[in-house]
């Protein structure tokens, strides 16, 4: 059994009866250097974390099996912490958590915020992209900071995003006597955080010109960098609906183009992960840096031809196939991988991809519908529709296998 131990910016003296006893008890202590010089010298053993402490912490746990070991983790180490991180290697029966309270509580209590009516981004080991997802008018945000300079950071994501009018406060050092906070607005902001251990607080505010981008499917076309090859907004709605993003899914976009479909998958929940395959390099590079802008940064990009590419790929919740349903084996391979209730939607806008498509259709059933789209266009000094291409789409689940 190993017991994590919660422990504030105001060290020793902010720590629990229970807590405290536990710390003394332990044969082994371990965290991080500031952690352990928060506690009193002791004849336990003091193990340091190294860095990168990930593909180091099995062997570490494994070392000092056997003996009463307390890990040291920051303020609550089930949120963004430690403590989840050795539940998920060694099970919830082998570790007890003994939390102080978050930054995200403390944050909330000094600015008056209810705690459940925040959106909470880390950018400990993330890049700042993973805020843009969250920018929304109106929204109040705590971003979890990794250094001083994480409110420079946060600002000028905000500024780019055109939320420069945002108010942020800036949080140092919550709970202990040397604890700051500092306010302005992220287009004047210049400053570095008083100390490395902040939050930062965003109310967000869109200048006028700003266009929000919603949650829901169907982001406009001009949110994405493309040459042409992109799925539209309407289809990308209708294709999306039918692939059914649900928490913790994992996605192929297979013939990604923009990377549209696996960006608004991935949009859709934060745990929702995507692979987007795409055989041209300067699409694929394209997909990161649409990635980036709309708030998805950890999207897994692959390079190559499907279906040789998938190979190796962990088995999907769903796979879209954008383009090139003609492609030998392409539909086996995505249909082979998917688990159990997983979801193939396919789009079509050839004869020879219709046509196979169909065959599939035959023998598996599922939902087979076309979509066509007239969009207003000028006619000399008048307005009538211009028709799109209509697409077919091909969708059908796992468990309809006879």
């Amino acid at each position: 059994m190993i017991t994590v131990v919660g422990i504030g910016a105001d060290g020793w003296d902010g720590l629990p009866a229970e807590s405290r006893l536990v710390v003394e008890a332990a044969e082994v202590l371990m965290g991080g250097a500031r952690q352990l010089d928060l506690v009193p010298a002791s004849a336990a053993e003091r193990v340091a974390w190294p860095s990168p402490l990930l593909p180091a912490l099995p062997k570490i746990i494994e070392t000092y099996a056997g003996r009463e070991v307390c890990v040291l983790a920051s303020g609550d180490p089930m949120f963004y912490g430690i403590g989840s991180t050795l539940v998920r290697l060694l099970g919830a029966a082998r570790v007890r958590v003994l939390p102080h309270l978050s930054s995200l509580s403390l944050a909330c209590a000094r600015l008056g915020w209810p705690v459940e009516e925040v959106d909470v981004i880390s950018l400990v080991g993330r890049p700042p992209a993973t805020l843009n997802a969250a920018l929304l008018p109106g929204r109040r945000i705590i971003v979890l900071g990794a250094g001083r300079g994480s409110p420079s950071l946060v600002a000028r994501s905000l500024v780019e995003r055109g939320y420069g009018p945002s108010t942020m406060t800036v949080l140092s050092d919550l709970g202990a006597a040397s604890e700051r906070m500092v306010r302005g607005r992220a287009d004047d902001w210049a400053a570095q955080a008083p100390s490395a251990l902040n939050v930062i607080a965003v109310e967000c505010v869109a200048e006028p010109d700003a266009e929000p981008l919603a949650r829901v499917p169907g982001l406009p076309d001009s949110a994405f960098e493309h040459d042409g090859q992109l799925t539209k907004r309407e289809v990308r709605a209708v294709s999306l609906s039918r692939l059914a993003p649900l928490p913790g899914d994992l996605l192929w976009d297979v013939g990604a183009g923009a990377g549209s479909i696996a960006i608004e998958w991935m949009r859709s929940h934060p745990s929702c992960a995507a692979v987007a395959i795409e055989r041209r390099a300067d699409r694929a590079a394209a997909v990161r840096r649409n990635a980036d802008r709309l708030g998805v940064p950890s999207l897994r990009v692959v390079e190559g031809r499907a279906p040789a590419a998938l190979d190796g790929l962990p088995a999907p919740d769903a796979v879209f196939v954008g383009g090139g349903a003609a492609t030998p084996g392409l539909l086996e391979r995505c249909w082979a991988a998917l688990r159990p209730g997983g979801r193939l939607v396919v789009n079509a806008v050839t004869m020879e991809s219709e046509s196979v498509m169909g065959e599939w259709y035959g023998r598996l059933g599922g939902d087979l519908v076309r979509l066509s789209v007239q969009r207003a266009s000028p006619v000399g000094a008048f307005t009538g529709w211009r028709a799109a291409m209509p697409v077919t789409v091909w969708s059908v689940t796992r468990k309809d296998v006879p």
